[in-house]
């Protein structure tokens, strides 16, 4: 009966972050008066097309206490689409740990003028949930919901710039319905020039 109860407990709790992940980052609508105040955001992205020099740290088994970061080097390639609506990421880097080959597909929803950023590693195959967000003052932040080792998680990723040559690029994730975060991918690139 134990079990029964803790499996409800959980989805009732993934239910409700679900829903509350939704209202606040994918799918309203957002207030007219504060979107005439920034861009429509369709080209928030823009800046990023071309190819980048990729340094990554990675977190082993993060929302376990681990403090043991592997690091690997390697590119990025940031390919328009949908004239800026859309945009595809690859990146290849490898280090001590071995190699990972990642493709992002970011997706801009004029309705809610919000991105969805869409993961996927060759090793998996397969999409993680989305985040979703956008970029105030310079500085992208995406929310979502995923989950690791059986348990909802909120997942937070965050993109600044120092300039149009050097960006900085982190995701946490919450196991606490967001009181903390902890930092599990740094990623900092630095554009190859032509």
């Amino acid at each position: 009966m134990n079990n029964v109860k803790h499996i409800s407990n959980i989805l009732l709790v993934v239910l409700l972050l679900t829903f509350l992940t939704t209202a606040a980052f994918g799918q309203q609508k957002p207030d007219r008066r504060a979107a005439t105040q920034r861009s429509d955001g369709k080209h928030d992205f823009d800046w990023e097309i071309g190819s980048w020099k990729t340094r990554l740290r990675r977190l082993v088994n993060p929302l376990t206490g681990s403090s043991t970061w592997v690091e690997y080097d390697g590119t990025t390639l940031v390919t328009k689409v949908w004239n800026g609506r859309a945009n595809l990421v690859e990146l290849e880097v490898s280090g001590p740990a071995g190699r990972i080959e990642g493709l992002s597909l970011r997706l801009y929803n004029p309705d809610t003028r919000q991105w969805s950023l869409n993961f996927a590693n060759s090793a998996g195959g397969s999409l993680t949930p989305p985040v979703y967000g956008e970029f105030k003052d310079g500085r992208g932040e995406f929310f979502g919901l995923d989950t690791l080792g059986g348990r909802a998680i909120l997942v937070k990723f965050v993109i600044k710039c120092s300039s149009e040559n050097a960006c900085h690029f982190e995701q946490s994730f919450s196991d606490d319905a967001g009181k903390t975060w902890e930092t599990n991918w740094i990623a900092d690139d630095t554009r190859v020039k032509n």
